[in-house]
């Protein structure tokens, strides 16, 4: 979520507390958006004006910082560093933080500049000011063209935005009681109606509140008669809370991602949203951001991994049309060898530069007439020699044909379990072990850096049954082929029949097994496979001693022939329940 002006709030007043007087050491600027300063006691102030993470806090993340610093941050150095932090304030209750620094210039003169955020979604933005509030630069220059909003220019006096024309919990709390007392139209939804009349309130909170006064985050003012006096109470609660600065940060994650955070705990998801508070609003923000950003980046890691695979696929998938063709065409040698022997057979009425020869076929039992072309520059003993030679040519070609298309099927259906692999991975570790596994294909470059050290590579995903038997399932195709090779002969191998998904070995003890065991271990086959959302998955099981990797075939490719079939319908929450066990 963009960080909202109560947040905002918390956020300030956490800083003036612990900033205040601090002295700007170095001025960084890692990315377009970002500046760092690093400030006298070892603290870090990250300010992000980013279009999606605009924010202010502290952070103990570092930062990569380019080669060359950008102007913005050269200026930045020469009015900030060696200045101390005096004042920390924000604009009521918009989403505007001022940090004013007092410095000495390179003539001795003290002077005070002031850095802004606005921390406003799409038009967020950094500028620094001079005592006069005169803008010396920003982040994003805005011209007096563009349409509905302020110029923002070197030079320009800096203007806060136009207020909205909505009430605020600080300046006007009874008003906002009184006008939730009254509420909105009957069809309205309390959501709206809070966003649209009061400042700081998000879509989260306004939720929240309704869920409180109503009974549902979604409820409309005609749900419940006295649903606009517990509306205006809880607004007096928030407003109270807000005069008084009692915050708590709260994180929310799902299924292990965070997908949001606030200032107070939040009860409309229920059971499937996990809520984690912090010691500060900057911590919260630091395990937040630091945890979608490396999620983020295994996405992107993701995308670029699919874009290899698929342009590997689709070259193959071409050449194999191509082989296919020409093998298709090589079927059709026998009417070579035909045309060359009717040919010797009417040399002895065929004249130099014909074009064209129609004799009976004597193969056929009706003795029909065959034309066959040819080239007006050969003799007919070279004719019937050209055609000679294009038959054996296609006879020698078959074989090497059916090889290199053989071949190319087993790379295409090696690159499609690629695939399926890269749809199923979820963290960095997973996509940095298909990436390696790419590299030792030689579909990846490796870079030198890597050639140098190498990561370890993770550990397979392990389950364990309803009876304690562990299940352990591939990440990729090396994995797989770990798996079924350190595993015990006697455990069980199982992977869906004819669909490409990852190896699962059941762990026996000394062989036996109990049929529930068999069948989750199936279910988990079927989840980790291309077949994930079908029914009545076929999947094959076998001993592992039944199990053959074939000389010189890409990674995770086995052949088997003694195996039994399961139809199982994968399932998530037996998925989830097989992994809270081994946990």
């Amino acid at each position: 979520m963009p960080l909202d002006a109560i947040c905002l709030r918390a956020l300030t007043n956490e800083l003036k507390g612990q900033l205040l007087g601090a002295r700007i050491d170095k001025v960084q600027q890692p990315a377009r958006d970002q500046i760092v300063l690093l400030l006298r006691g070892n603290l870090r102030l990250l300010i992000n004006a980013g279009p999606n993470q605009p924010r202010v806090q502290l952070t103990e993340v570092l930062r990569e910082n380019p080669a060359e610093p950008p102007m913005l941050c050269m200026l930045l150095r020469k009015h900030l560093v060696g200045g101390r932090i005096t004042e920390i304030e924000q604009s009521g209750l918009e989403r505007i933080v001022t940090f004013t620094v007092r410095s000495v210039n390179e003539l001795g003169e003290s002077g005070t500049k002031k850095l802004v955020l606005e921390a406003m979604g799409r038009r967020s933005n950094l500028l620094l000011l001079d005592e006069d509030d005169r803008i010396l630069d920003c982040m994003r220059r805005v011209e007096f063209e563009v349409s509905g909003a302020r110029a923002l220019l070197p030079g320009l006096y800096y203007q806060l935005p136009t207020p909205l024309d909505k009430l605020s919990l600080l300046t006007d709390p009874e008003g906002a009681v009184e006008l939730a007392r009254r509420g909105g139209g009957t069809e309205e939804t309390v959501e709206r109606f809070l966003l649209d009349r009061y400042l700081g309130i998000s879509p989260l909170i306004a939720r929240e509140l309704a869920l409180r006064a109503f009974g549902a985050a979604d409820a409309r003012f005609a749900d419940r008669s006295d649903g606009c006096e517990r509306l205006a109470a809880e607004i007096e609660r928030l407003a109270e809370a807000v005069r008084e600065n009692r915050f708590t940060p709260t994180m929310l994650s799902r299924e292990g991602k965070p997908v949001d955070f606030t200032y107070c705990p939040i009860t409309q998801y229920g059971a499937e949203t996990v809520q984690t508070t912090f010691p500060t609003f900057s911590a919260l923000l630091d395990a937040f951001y630091t945890e979608r950003d490396r999620q983020e980046a295994a996405q992107r890691r993701g995308r670029e991994l699919t874009r290899t695979v698929t342009s590997a696929h689709d070259r193959v998938v071409r050449k194999l049309g191509m082989l296919e063709k020409e093998y298709a065409a090589s079927q059709d040698r026998d009417a070579l060898r035909l045309y060359g022997d009717l040919i010797t057979a009417n040399l002895y009425r065929m004249e130099r530069g014909a074009a064209r020869l129609t004799a009976q076929n004597y193969y056929d039992e009706n003795g029909a007439e065959l034309d066959i072309p040819l080239d007006p520059l050969l003799t007919p003993q070279q004719n019937a020699a050209k055609y000679y030679k294009r038959y054996t040519k296609a006879k020698t070609a078959e074989k090497h044909l059916r090889e290199q298309i053989d071949k190319a099927i087993g790379e295409r259906d090696y690159l499609e379990s690629v695939q399926g692999e890269i749809a199923l991975a979820q963290t960095e570790a997973e996509f940095a072990e298909l990436r390696r596994e790419l590299q030792e294909t030689g579909y990846i470059r490796r870079s030198g850096k890597e050639k140098k050290g190498r990561e370890k590579p993770i550990a397979p995903r392990e389950f364990r049954s309803s009876s304690g038997l562990r299940i352990l399932v591939g990440r990729s195709n090396v994995q797989n082929d770990a798996l079924t090779r350190k595993a015990d002969k006697r455990d069980l191998w199982l992977h869906t029949q004819k669909i490409h998904g990852s190896h699962v070995i059941l762990c026996t003890e000394d062989g036996a097994f109990d049929d529930e065991s068999l069948h989750e271990a199936a279910l988990l086959a079927a989840y980790y496979s291309q077949a994930q959302g079908g029914s009545n998955v076929p999947v094959d099981y076998t001993s592992v001693k039944y199990v053959k990797k074939p000389a010189g075939a890409r990674p995770g490719m086995v052949v088997y022939e003694t195996y039994r079939t399961l139809y199982v319908t994968p399932d998530e929450e037996t998925i989830r329940r097989l992994d809270r066990k081994n946990k």
